[in-house]
């Protein structure tokens, strides 16, 4: 390859690089055209850097402002942020997750991530595809069910996070977020925790 081919070569792969918001992981390199040895040429160069296992970004992009959850949805962009995860992004629970909650539809793949660790559960469909909201973060579109989904996912686990971290969560959620009960009922229906969480629902009204 001459010096000017692999000059343009380079020019395009940093180009398709920055037309993914500056990421872009092995599997799209290579479909898009763009060969190990050229990755590798531009991480050894400075030009991008590895935030995970398979996973590039262009350097000066800036800090990241949560990596953890940008780079799972670029491994695993099937799966949906939820749980612990969501109460976080959501801002009603004072809990710091050792691990990234993902759900995964029954009957799938679970995602290998070796960094950052991850916690998977399974669900079935209705429930996997309700409330699913897509957020930019750090450029990256990620997958996080919505407020209310999430607290009914959280009564269904309950038994996982803890009663009181599924209460704190109600609790953070009626200080700072406007109630819909019907949004509420809605999920618990689909998540068959109806029964469960009605109490508490009609303790707050």
């Amino acid at each position: 390859m001459s010096q000017q081919d692999f000059v343009c070569r380079r020019k395009a792969a940093v180009d398709q690089i920055k037309a993914r918001n500056g990421w872009i992981r092995m599997s799209e390199a290579m479909s898009a055209g763009i060969s190990r040895r050229m990755l590798y040429t531009l991480r050894d160069d400075g030009v991008i850097e590895s935030v995970s296992r398979g996973v590039y970004r262009l350097v000066g992009k800036g800090s990241l402002s949560q990596p953890d959850k940008a780079t799972v949805a670029l491994r695993a962009p099937g799966a949906v942020l939820c749980l612990t995860s969501a109460l976080l992004f959501h801002e009603i629970t004072t809990q710091i997750p050792s691990a990234v909650d993902i759900a995964v539809l029954s009957g799938t793949a679970i995602p290998r991530i070796s960094y950052p660790p991850v916690r998977v559960y399974r669900l079935r469909e209705p429930s996997f595809s309700a409330g699913v909201a897509k957020h930019i973060i750090d450029g990256v579109t990620v997958k996080i069910y919505d407020v209310e989904k999430t607290l009914c996912d959280c009564f269904k686990f309950r038994k996982h996070l803890g009663m009181d971290v599924v209460l704190e969560a109600l609790k953070l959620y009626r200080e700072r977020k406007s109630l819909k009960v019907s949004n509420l009922m809605k999920y618990a229906r689909i998540c068959r925790v109806e029964k469960i969480i009605r109490p508490y629902i009609e303790a707050t009204l």
